[in-house]
């Protein structure tokens, strides 16, 4: 099994979750760590939201003793801010702390935050020598290929990032124009390895072993992240271990595991979130889980009004 080492923690595998906010929360990672992801990377936090004790931000800040080794995503751009605030938090029991330079939601790019970051160079090495400077856990930071097609600069930032200190470095194949559309281009994530010593992160259309075997074939990436093919399929890491092992994809769950598995996920919810919250929150993850499934579409139309437990146990039923 091919391992990732960052900083002075070794993964059991090359595999990471990447972060998605309202998505990676506490639910959704366990059940990732049981099929295998070798880190975590939690929803992104705001440095501000530490700063001003927002309750929000305590509540994304839960962390499982089971789900370890974790990665805890800061976002910011204030240099002195992420620092003394990665600092306050240093001993929560994450293992690795991550910026975030890759997030294209308008809000946070108008902040000059997330993918904005890659328009500054200069700022990008003083917030990540900072952070470096003021924890001991190893940093590591997430980019995109550029902010658009006329600044593609991944290679040029992840070798500021390199030598502010950091221990690792995820590239996201897409621009910010790009959001999340189109096909990532895996050419930049192998021109980042080409110039860097620290390892790589691939990210971007990972959604199988053979393409994540193709991803570290074609870039020379350490490590592969998957993100939204994590969505409605933590399987995806058992899947990946398996192909890594044997060259063969695994048998695909049926839909009575895949009934079994939401289920899981939903008293997840209900346990860390309360009924209220939980149960609505699972609303998006069983149309993830259900997609391509017979039934899929009537089921989704009657999944946005399911208000308990009980009623997503009698509706997901016509999976039968």
């Amino acid at each position: 099994m091919k391992q990732l080492t960052i900083g002075n923690v070794t993964l059991d595998n090359c595999y990471v979750l990447g972060p998605m906010a309202g998505v990676t929360d506490l639910p959704f990672r366990l059940l990732c760590r049981e099929q295998g992801a070798g880190l975590l990377c939690m929803e992104m936090i705001s440095a501000k939201g530490i700063l001003y004790n927002n309750k929000n931000t305590e509540s994304l800040l839960q962390i499982h003793p089971d789900e370890m080794p974790v990665s805890l995503q800061l976002f910011g751009s204030d240099p002195k801010i992420v620092s003394e605030m990665a600092k306050r938090i240093e001993e929560r029991p994450f293992s690795i702390l991550d910026i975030n330079m890759g997030c294209p939601v308008p809000k946070i790019v108008r902040n000059g935050e997330g993918s904005a970051l890659m328009k500054n160079p200069k700022l990008v090495y003083e917030l990540v020598s900072a952070t470096v400077k003021a924890i001991q856990k190893p940093v590591t930071v997430k980019i995109r290929k550029g902010f658009d097609d006329e600044h593609v600069n991944a290679v040029e930032i992840a070798k500021i990032i390199e030598e502010a200190g950091a221990a690792a470095v995820a590239v996201h194949g897409r621009t910010r124009e790009q959001y999340y559309s189109g096909k990532a281009d895996w050419d930049i994530i192998r021109q980042v390895k080409e110039a860097v010593h620290i390892p790589v992160i691939g990210n971007g259309d990972v959604t199988s072993g053979e393409k994540a075997v193709a991803m570290q074939e074609q870039t020379g990436c350490d490590g592969v992240m998957i993100a939204r093919g994590a969505q409605g399929n933590p399987w995806i890491f058992s899947e990946l271990i398996a192909y890594e092992k044997t060259g063969e994809m695994p048998k695909r769950p049926d839909v009575d595991e895949i009934r079994q598995m939401m289920l899981r996920h939903a008293r997840l919810q209900l346990q860390y979130k309360g009924d209220y919250t939980g149960i609505r929150e699972m609303r998006k993850h069983v149309a993830w889980y259900t997609k391509g499934l017979h039934n899929a579409a009537r089921l989704r139309d009657d999944i946005n009004s399911v208000e308990s437990y009980e009623e997503l146990e009698k509706i997901l039923t016509v999976l039968a």
